[in-house]
């Protein structure tokens, strides 16, 4: 069975309040979504990092409130 659809799509605001590396945002139709990974060496990297000495700056995991990363508040 062959189902052809045609979509106009027209969005004027659209707000994502997260989306990690597995995620998938789909607006539309899709026939066919194949899972792909990648890794690059964009640095030109040739050897593992030398290990941290005092793992985020000094502070230990005990000390540590709310999300490591910047997120923007809902509001």
């Amino acid at each position: 069975m062959k189902l052809f659809v045609n979509q106009t799509i027209s969005i004027q605001t659209i707000r994502i309040d997260g989306l990690s590396n597995s995620s998938v945002l789909q607006i539309g139709t899709c026939g066919v979504m194949k899972p792909t990974s990648s890794l690059y060496n964009t640095g030109g990297f040739t050897e593992p990092a030398p290990p941290l000495e005092q793992p985020f700056g000094g502070v230990t995991e005990t000390t540590l409130e709310g999300p490591l990363v910047p997120l923007n508040q809902p509001g």
